[in-house]
């Protein structure tokens, strides 16, 4: 039996939903919400595990990228110990998820690089930069068993919080990128979710070759941006973006007429917001591409290896489209891309006949559950 963190987002959810359906009756994953298990509280960490007594932890659990300093140390830093100090301690497996955040820009970067620790650096890179050296240090020091694994641009269903990938999604289906806010040839590798909880299993069950590691989980090639873009776009049959390349210091000058402006119309009631994201923006005019040579080396073999972000867009394109129009956040697309379902449009166009149909075809009890 396993501990999840975080099972509420993109990753974690994805991991929660593997196990639970891969592997129901090898290994049960248990996901406590922040109500029950707070990483930020020593005493929360140790009643829970000490009752629980898991085989291993899995800490998927980030804040907010746009979080001030204190939340962001908290709960990337200091949740992160607390965990590795119970696991230490425990003599458990601690799988710990970070980012390419920690990395520097630049090609085919390996596990062994990073960026140094410096005040200048994002609340975000800075806390999950400090807890990778931290991790790495218990290793040494107390023996704890670990792993790291660094994530890149991370691509997958049920991202229900609009992030990352898929905000640059929702920007180009909602038409609100009008030109291309990077450079011809910047290039980012990305990350499979679904592939994802794959690695994981793997890790678990070969601890020998995986403990005090750490590793890219990437795709096998990097991205052009722009491609990525314009691909997308031609998915939704869309004539925006158009295929003008955004200088940085225009794109720059942009974000901070806006910045001004929201600030200005929060003195008269009206409150709004940059997506977080925005603050990697210098990302989308600088080349950051993982190697994922020493994944390739492991033992671990790929479930699905052509599986890749393009291949996977026609997916994407249909599962978000149906989930942001059913949410009522975008409107402006070629509906016919996603086969509206016939039951549906009768919902909205002849809701009377519908109920109609309904009661005469669908209203008897169902017969498994009559008692016999």
């Amino acid at each position: 039996m396993g501990v999840l963190i975080g099972g509420s987002g993109l990753i974690g959810g994805t991991l929660a939903y593997y196990f639970k359906t891969k592997t129901p009756d090898d290994i049960e994953l248990r996901a406590p919400s922040s109500k029950k298990l707070s990483i930020r509280n020593t005493s929360d960490i140790i009643d829970y595990l000490k009752r629980i007594r898991p085989d291993f932890v899995i800490n998927t659990a980030i804040a907010n990228i746009s979080s001030d300093s204190q939340l962001a140390f908290e709960v990337n830093y200091i949740g992160t110990l607390n965990l590795a100090r119970a696991t230490a301690a425990l003599k458990i497996p601690y799988i710990h998820i970070s980012s390419a955040a920690t990395l520097p820009n630049g090609e085919n970067l390996t596990e062994e690089d990073s960026l140094p620790i410096q005040p200048q650096l994002n609340n975000y890179a800075k806390s999950k930069l400090m807890a990778e050296v931290t991790l790495k240090h218990m290793h040494k020091t107390v023996g704890l068993d670990y792993t790291c694994i660094r994530l890149a641009v991370v691509y997958g269903e049920h991202d229900h919080k609009i992030q990352g990938f898929h905000r640059l999604f929702f920007s180009i289906a909602d038409e609100s990128m009008p030109v291309l806010f990077t450079k011809k040839n910047i290039m980012h590798s990305y990350s499979n979710a679904n592939k994802f909880p794959y690695f994981v299993h793997h890790v678990l069950l070969n601890r020998d070759e995986f403990k005090g590691e750490t590793y890219h989980f990437v795709d096998k090639d990097p991205v052009e941006l722009a491609n990525l873009i314009l691909t997308i776009r031609s998915y939704l049959e869309l004539k925006s973006p158009r295929e003008i390349y955004v200088p940085y210091s225009v794109a720059m000058f942009g974000k901070k007429t806006l910045e001004i402006l929201l600030k200005g119309m929060s003195r008269i009631g009206i409150h709004g917001g940059l997506p977080a994201e925005l603050m990697f923006l210098e990302s989308f005019y600088k080349t950051q591409t993982l190697s994922a040579e020493k994944l390739l080396r492991s033992s671990f073999v790929d479930p699905n290896p052509e599986e890749t972000i393009f291949t996977k867009l026609p997916e994407l394109v249909i599962y978000y489209l149906k989930r942001w129009t059913h949410e009522n956040l975008i409107s402006t697309f070629n509906e016919s891309i996603l086969h509206p379902n016939a039951m549906s449009n009768d919902f909205e166009q002849s809701p009377a006949a519908l109920l109609n149909t309904v009661h005469d075809d669908s209203t008897t009890p169902f017969t498994e559950l009559i008692d016999s």
